[in-house]
């Protein structure tokens, strides 16, 4: 009877003794060989940056731009702008150094817009000065974290700089600036969708694929502000569909995913829709120019949005793309970018059905 029950027990104890000492090691407990994937090493990985920095020739032109501003030369400033011409994605990027530079000294400005009273992008710039400051004193918490002394001031100072704005844009009806820098006020302005849709229709009339004016609507659109998330996911698809090559708009969309993602329990379900919609986003942002600064940033909310999504195989592509830098806030929930990005690289790569590439032959010997 005895012999019977050690039996038993030892027969019952065979798949833990397995488990604890006999089972082969977990993939997770291997090492990640991510050159074999064709990625970098993680000792190379940089946690400062979502990408790399701007080239030096425009880091230089940008740098001469300011000194000159704050040496009183506005007319540095007005020709930096004018170069872009109608593109008015690159038209906008420049406007928003030179407010960085006026946040810093604004004497300039002052001096430009007296020279040229008539001049759109002097107007413009001082407009969108004035929401910034405003937005400075409110903070980027939710509501019911500012105080209501701030809140009160935010809101007071925004009227102002929308009618700044709308000056701005009867200096020059084409030209769009002055419309992005009303939507981006409307929100803290408390504008119902009424109030709101005139001055979007105004923005899209003059500019339909303008970047910066979608992610400013689309934050207008948020729960958290004065739509809800059918509308906010809506605006996102909408922006997907109508996107043109060379543009980065499509990741308007992923930008509406990440907002989704910061409310655990809110990401929509994973469809074939949703799949295809991810790889007709990869397909546009791959026609964006190379050094376009927006690009490597939503390059990681797509890699994010393709494992979710279980594509993991379009999922390394991107992760190849992204190289090097890690820096971007997705990949830090849990305070270490390295960590959450080499974790999410690694499982794009086991899962893609991706055969690692073999290591190099030993070298025998030594050569001459």
């Amino acid at each position: 009877m005895i012999t019977f029950v050690l039996v038993v027990v030892f027969g019952a104890s065979l798949p833990v003794l397995y488990h604890l000492f006999l089972r082969p090691a977990r993939a997770d407990k291997q090492v990640f060989e991510a050159a074999a994937y064709g990625l970098p090493p993680r000792e190379l990985l940089d946690p400062e940056r979502p990408g790399p920095p701007p080239p030096p020739h425009r880091t230089k032109e940008r740098q001469a731009v300011a000194d000159a501003a704050w040496a009183g030369h506005w007319q540095s400033a007005a020709r930096y702008v004018r170069a872009a011409g109608e593109d008015w994605d690159e038209r906008w990027s420049r406007l928003e150094v030179l407010r960085h530079v006026a946040a810093e000294d604004d004497a300039w400005l002052d001096a430009w817009r007296a020279a040229e009273p008539g001049d759109c992008d002097a107007a413009t710039l001082h407009a969108s000065l004035m929401v910034h400051r405003a937005w400075k004193i409110r903070g980027r918490g939710y509501a019911h974290e500012v105080s209501t002394s701030a809140m009160n001031q935010f809101v007071s100072l925004l009227p102002a700089a929308i009618e700044e704005a709308r000056r701005a844009a009867l200096l020059d009806p084409a030209n769009p600036g002055p419309w992005v820098v009303m939507i981006t006020a409307a929100r803290g302005a408390k504008y119902d969708h009424a109030r709101f849709r005139p001055l979007w229709d105004g923005l899209v009339a003059r500019a339909p694929y303008h970047y910066e004016g979608h992610w400013q609507a689309l934050q207008y659109w948020c729960a958290k502000w004065f739509g809800s998330d059918r509308e906010m996911m809506r605006f996102g698809r909408e922006a997907v569909r109508k996107a043109p090559p060379g543009s980065p708009l499509a990741g308007i969309y992923l930008h509406a995913l990440s907002e989704l993602g910061d409310r655990p329990g809110l990401l929509p379900p994973v469809t074939p829709m949703t799949r295809s919609r991810l790889k007709r986003i990869a397909a546009t942002l791959d026609t964006v120019e190379p050094d376009d600064e927006r690009l490597p940033y939503l390059r990681h909310l797509l890699a994010h949005a393709m494992l979710r999504s279980m594509l993991y195989g379009p999922a390394l592509k991107q992760f190849r793309l992204i190289g090097v830098w890690c820096g971007a806030q997705v990949w830090r929930e849990n305070g270490n970018a390295v960590l959450g990005f080499e974790a999410a690289r690694r499982k794009a790569a086991q899962l893609s059905r991706t055969r690692p590439l073999p290591p190099p032959p030993p070298t025998h010997g030594m050569g001459r």
